[in-house]
């Protein structure tokens, strides 16, 4: 039986991670969280010492460590504590105390920058981030991929637009729903920022899944692998389909900026056909259901 630790365990895209894995029969699933508790084991990345990790590595004894921990927004020095330091001492941790552990690490699509219309985008592509969010989660992709080549047995899944239920209020559908609720309760306009990007929503389901291949994986011939439905959305037919959900009978006002991790980024479709070389992955949940879900989560 394999020994699965999930640093993350608590977020997002670790919530769905460590519950698919939890059920697995043949896995025994351990989770970590910044602030700890009676289910989590308290680690963080960015501010404990390699060796306050790698205790901690030595005490679980993981076959496979998942990293989810990261961030979206915040500070320079919060982004790059969480998103490249993170990282770091988390490889430096491995390579003393639990050097045989594969890492899967999760990645962003927002690594890739800015992309050609109708070209779908495939992992050989040079990634030109344009926004601080997208080089910090780059620079900690760069440190795994290098530890990779030194010997450590790694692979990053890099995560396109997570969608589905629990997704975050930081998130383009998570504010949607926010702000259809909002909007509802105080008879007002729904206030969006421009829907004029087109993107490629993945369910993080269909994530988790993926993660769960590679976990099982024994071996991986690439460092990086897309995570994506390989569909190209606008952003605008996930609102239509998020308010016709909610019941929403008011204004919508599209006005402004859209996300600040990508404003400039207007269109990503991610090419999975190297994941389902690779892992057997591809993407069971359509969108449809995604944000029906989502929207149930709230409602």
């Amino acid at each position: 039986m394999s020994r699965v630790l999930v640093i993350g365990a608590n977020g997002y895209l670790g919530r769905h991670v460590f519950g698919l894995l939890d059920r697995q029969a043949d896995l025994t699933v351990s989770g970590t969280s910044r602030s700890g508790s009676a289910r989590w084991i308290r680690v963080d990345l960015a501010l404990d010492r390699p060796a306050t990790i790698g205790a901690m590595l030595a005490t679980e004894c993981p076959d496979v460590v998942v990293n989810c921990a990261g961030a979206v927004a915040g500070s320079v020095a919060e982004l790059v504590g969480a998103n490249v330091t993170g990282p770091a001492n988390l490889l430096t941790a491995l390579a003393t105390h639990a050097p045989r552990a594969k890492l899967v690490h999760l990645g962003s699509a927002a690594e890739y920058g800015i992309a050609e219309p109708e070209e779908p985008i495939a992992e050989e592509r040079p990634p030109h981030p344009t926004g601080l969010y997208g080089v910090t989660k780059l620079a900690g992709t760069e440190l795994v991929r290098l530890a990779g080549h030194l010997g450590l047995d790694t692979v990053v899944l890099r995560v396109f637009n997570p969608i589905g239920p629990g997704a975050p209020a930081g998130s383009l559908p998570g504010r949607v729903v926010a702000e259809l609720r909002r909007a509802d309760l105080a008879h007002d306009v729904v206030r969006l920022g421009s829907l004029d990007a087109v993107r490629d929503f993945v369910d993080v389901r269909d994530i988790a899944e993926a993660v769960l291949a590679a976990v099982r994986a024994t071996t991986v011939d690439v460092a990086v692998l897309n995570i994506g439905s390989g569909r190209a959305v606008p952003v605008s037919v996930v609102v239509r389909d998020l308010v016709r959900l909610s019941g929403f009978t008011g204004l919508v006002v599209a006005a402004g900026d859209g996300s600040a991790r990508s404003a400039d980024v207007r269109w990503q479709q991610a090419d999975i056909s190297a994941i389902g070389r690779q892992l057997g992955w591809k993407p069971e949940i359509g969108l449809a259901d995604s944000l029906r879900d989502m929207w149930l989560a709230v409602a």
